[in-house]
């Protein structure tokens, strides 16, 4: 357990700071009026979920390896934060939409239908809840690897 209690300390604050993420969107209005430019307004959260994977290496790279980090280190302490963090995305989603911004399925198939982007059968096959917990599962490990192989090249040490 203690080889992986960074990772999983930092896990837990990247979903903490995902949630924070969606409570700002809401709040700007990208779930709802400004709905439009949610899906290019969102990528506006990758240099904070950048920054969190900087952190955990820097912190296993100080407290567990002596101050000295392999690329393979990095990449490792990446892809630890990574599962744990694919495993908490589901959580994440519940809360989002059930609790944060529960007319957001709503919100967007209605956009989409109105300005003809999908049908409304389509868009409500895209647009639950089941989907989006397959998609941020799959988003959150498919991304956490090449940020992992990425950071880890910069927080090398030797």
């Amino acid at each position: 357990m203690k080889a992986i209690k960074i990772e999983l300390k930092w896990a837990f604050i990247f979903t903490i700071t995902m949630l924070a993420w969606m409570l700002f969107e809401k709040t700007l209005g990208w779930h709802d009026e400004k709905i439009a430019d949610h899906y290019w307004l969102t990528l506006l959260f990758m240099p904070f979920a950048i920054l969190m994977y900087v952190l955990v290496m820097r912190e296993k790279r100080r407290r567990h390896y002596d101050k000295k980090m392999t690329w393979l280190q990095g990449f490792l302490t990446g892809v630890k934060m990574t599962v744990f963090v694919t495993l908490l995305s589901p959580l994440a989603q519940y809360i989002t939409h059930n609790y944060i911004t529960p007319e957001y399925f709503n919100n967007v198939i209605e956009y989409s239908v109105t300005n003809d982007v999908m049908t409304r059968t389509k868009a409500n096959d895209y647009f639950n809840i089941n989907n989006y917990i397959w998609q941020s599962a799959i988003g959150a490990l498919g991304m956490g690897l090449v940020t992992s192989a990425i950071v880890a090249i910069f927080m090398r040490r030797s």
